[in-house]
């Protein structure tokens, strides 16, 4: 048998086949055809500020933000087990990748977005065909409409953390964020909150690249969860001890 150093060389060199962006990682992702438009492999910068910060640019994905790597993964899985019609409340970037590649698909996407969300962001969804309706209300009255009707329309929910490949697709920024790094950890990672499955996906990516071999074990990067002032239900439940907050 192979011993671990060989193990990890193997599995390291099978990044480099030809695959590339978010699923050069397919060896960790499921054995399926790809939906995809090109996500991921997105660049790091380094900070002209701070000579030790780095950002990852993930406006270089498609429809420009890093949830078409979530999307990317739960269409594509969609796909793979016959479904037909895809439903999610957004506030706006989710709807423009859900649109996307469920256009991509050949899947119907059916989106419920505030009615004050950024013009732009329903254009594109709009554009790519999804069926969009907009909500006098919050986030929370378009993810309360899906949960109402899905069962009537026959639509799969594929809102945040209800279903499982959002999070695998997300992760592929933990990979791509260690190998271009050397293959080492940041101290640590700073992330916009959203609805937790960045976080979570990034989490596991390290877990797993330890499992691998990829990376030695020892201390993980320190997670930060950063929200906007004008939109932080999280800060201000820990602030005043709130078990639940609903934003």
């Amino acid at each position: 048998m192979r011993g671990e150093a060989g193990r990890k060389q193997i599995l390291r060199d099978a990044l480099k086949d030809g695959w590339a962006g978010m699923w050069r990682y397919r060896s960790v992702l499921p054995e399926v055809e790809a939906v995809t438009l090109g996500e991921g492999w997105t660049p790091v910068v380094r900070s002209r500020r701070y000579k030790n910060v780095v950002l990852k640019e993930e406006g270089a994905n498609p429809t420009g933000s890093f949830k078409a790597r979530g999307l990317a993964l739960a269409v594509t899985m969609a796909r793979h087990y016959g479904l037909k019609k895809l439903a999610v409340p957004s506030a706006g970037n989710a709807a423009g990748a859900l649109a996307a590649y469920a256009a991509a698909a050949g899947i119907e996407a059916n989106i419920f977005m505030p009615k004050d969300v950024p013009f732009a962001n329903y254009v594109e969804a709009k554009m790519y065909g999804a069926n969009v309706t907009l909500v006098d209300g919050l986030i929370s009255d378009c993810g309360r409409m899906v949960a109402e009707r899905k069962e009537k329309e026959g639509w799969f929910d594929i809102s945040t953390l209800k279903e499982p490949f959002r999070i695998e697709g997300k992760k592929s920024m933990g990979y791509e964020l260690v190998e271009q790094l050397g293959w080492e950890y940041p101290a640590a990672v700073f992330y916009p909150t959203g609805g937790g499955v960045g976080l979570i996906g990034m989490w596991k990516a390290f877990a797993e690249l330890e499992e691998l071999g990829w990376v030695a074990p020892g201390k993980r990067p320190k997670m930060i969860a950063v929200q906007s002032a004008a939109c932080a239900p999280v800060t201000r439940a820990f602030e005043e001890h709130d078990k639940v907050r609903e934003g």
